[in-house]
């Protein structure tokens, strides 16, 4: 594993192609995520993550997916969980807890089964973001609720229920992406709220999460750092790890997404030297990945040892 680099990329389609082979076993990449575009069927899926994991000589290597459920569903080719969203379970959560419980659980129990038969080890939920009234749609439903107590509950349920089924899980978008006005993947969302506020509620929903992983929001909270986004900021990594106390491996979101303003080198070489652990690239564009690659990092010890961690509970 030692010579692995420090970032996660997408690939283009259903199976790996030529080149795509030849980039995985040049640069070593510490993951894969995969999207519906790489999912048509479970056999299919089986043989794409088969294929990964044979070039890296390693079972539990590790291959992401954003299978929330609601509209963010990479499995829509296999089953279908278009109505359970997080809105839906956190209502749920108020009105009936034993309900919401019983739930909960066989969503996770499904999804993991699904997961794990595809060959996938982590899934990038929970999302702890707020509902908040006013704010972009692209959290929506996909958060569990506006009450942070709520969101934080319901986070941990989600982290254990995961790791539970041997899925690693990855908190989301850190510190807080829920007062964003705007869609971070187009346009850079600034948020004008004071720390003393963001403490109390958008940054509270991740406090003592015992998820392996974390993925940062591309979002400038401007009273902390007016220049730079979450992904871009030491002064936000600081406070990820000393304000809201989060140990483990800090994940960038996308770096194709356009809340960030730089070229692809120049986005990867400033989420590293803001603190983050590992870098993440999702369109499969292999021109692009050339460029990650190359600027990427050999993990450290740190990743090294929180990855150790994390695939004990594989099993």
């Amino acid at each position: 594993m030692n010579n692995r680099r420090s970032f996660i990329v997408g690939v283009k389609s259903t199976k790996l192609s030529i080149k795509e082979k030849k980039f995985l076993k040049k640069y070593k990449p510490w993951g894969v995520i995969l999207f519906d575009r790489n999912i048509r069927t479970i056999e299919q899926t089986i043989k794409l993550t088969t294929s990964i994991k044979k070039i890296f000589n390693d079972k539990k290597y590790p291959i992401l997916i954003d299978q929330e459920g609601g509209r963010v569903n990479r499995l829509k080719n296999i089953a279908l969980f278009h109505n359970l969203t997080s809105e839906f379970f956190g209502k749920k959560y108020v009105r009936n807890f034993k309900e919401f419980i019983i739930l909960y659980k066989l969503f996770i129990d499904k999804t993991s089964y699904l997961l794990n038969l595809i060959g996938v080890n982590i899934n990038t939920v929970p999302v702890l973001d707020l509902r908040i009234k006013g704010s972009s749609n692209i959290i929506g439903d996909r958060s569990f609720s506006k009450d942070p107590k709520i969101v934080s509950k319901i986070g941990d349920y989600c982290i254990q229920f995961f790791h539970q089924n041997s899925i690693g899980s990855v908190i989301k978008h850190i510190p807080g992406h829920g007062l964003a006005k705007v869609d971070s993947h187009f346009y850079t969302p600034v948020v004008n709220k004071k720390l003393s506020y963001l403490l109390k509620n958008d940054f509270f929903t991740f406090r003592n999460k015992k998820a392996f992983f974390a993925m940062t929001g591309h979002i400038i909270f401007n009273k902390i750092d007016s220049q730079n986004t979450v992904t871009h900021s030491d002064k936000m990594i600081k406070l990820i790890r000393n304000k809201i106390g989060f140990k483990n491996i800090i994940i960038s979101d996308d770096l194709s997404m356009k809340s960030l303003k730089g070229s692809i080198s120049e986005n990867t070489i400033k989420t590293f030297n803001s603190g983050c652990n590992i870098v993440l690239h999702c369109n499969g564009d292999l021109k692009e990945m050339e460029i990650v690659g190359k600027n990427s990092p050999l993990i450290n010890k740190f990743i090294l040892k929180k990855t150790s961690q994390f695939y004990k509970i594989l099993g």
